[in-house]
């Protein structure tokens, strides 16, 4: 492709996302104000599964969540941490995400090693009837890890997390994800669905089962995946997630735990 046309097809791309991010600040009602967390809520996080968490961080909160996966697949082990994400409440049902990049490391056979990418992503939370949970994120991978691991160029998405409390301590949540590859047209679009049933554990712990897939013009991927979640203060919180793939292109079995933290009130 020329350079022109890169540089073009870029300059769309990252005016596309940020356009996404701005319409974000100015599209949900004040009224959503009402239901989103503060300082008193307890914490909640994107980790450890698939599908993202539907609520976003307090205004003024710092939020980071950290984990390390071991993963098997076609005759490979490998490692890969710390998957960091850090979160801040920028304004009121609004934050800010960067995903930081984590290391893969191969134990043995022919699975890559190196960093995946910077993420940068603007969330926010839509107004929905009562206990209906919905937001709306927009973001950009940035090239600055191995193509092996994360791919070629900048990669921008949208996705839509949900969450529906359905009763008796069950809850249903989910996550549609659409991303675009640039310099990667045979993988545009790419979408990814997730589903989670769960069920909480007392007031402080919960456990969910958890179906996440990828679909492309390349051959699908599947996952099927158990995980938990114990908050042991307010604002702290250990998981652990295990499950395999349902298909050969994916995983064949992974296992994974992780810890979280948050701090409220710094502005």
């Amino acid at each position: 492709m020329p350079k022109t046309s890169v540089s073009k097809s870029l300059g769309s791309v990252i005016s596309s996302a940020l356009g996404c991010m701005a319409l974000l600040l100015v599209a949900a009602n004040p009224l959503a104000a009402a239901g989103c967390p503060t300082a008193t809520s307890a914490i909640d996080t994107d980790r450890p599964g698939v599908t993202n968490s539907a609520t976003t961080v307090p205004r003024g909160s710092f939020q980071a969540e950290n984990g390390s996966d071991w993963m098997a697949a076609h005759g490979s082990n490998f490692l890969t941490g710390s998957e960091t994400r850090l979160r801040v409440g920028v304004a009121q049902c609004s934050e800010f995400l960067i995903d930081v990049p984590s290391y893969t490391g191969a134990l043995n056979g022919s699975q890559p090693s190196g960093f995946s990418d910077v993420v940068v992503s603007f969330k926010r939370e839509l107004p929905m009837p009562t206990g209906i949970h919905l937001s709306a994120t927009a973001g950009l991978g940035f090239p600055s890890g191995s193509s092996k691991i994360s791919g070629r160029g900048y990669q921008p998405y949208i996705q839509a997390p949900w969450s529906y409390r359905i009763g008796r301590g069950w809850s249903a949540s989910g996550t549609f994800t659409l991303s675009w590859f640039p310099s990667e047209s045979e993988r545009n679009p790419t979408f990814g669905p997730a589903i989670s049933l769960g069920r909480n554990l007392g007031k402080s712990a919960n456990m969910a089962i958890e179906y996440g897939g990828m679909y492309s013009h390349q051959q699908p991927m599947h996952v099927l995946d158990t995980l938990g979640q114990w908050r042991f203060t307010n604002t702290q919180q250990l998981d652990f997630q295990a499950g395999f793939g349902l298909n050969r292109n994916t995983v064949d079995h992974f296992f994974g735990i992780g810890y979280s933290f948050r701090l409220d009130n710094l502005f």
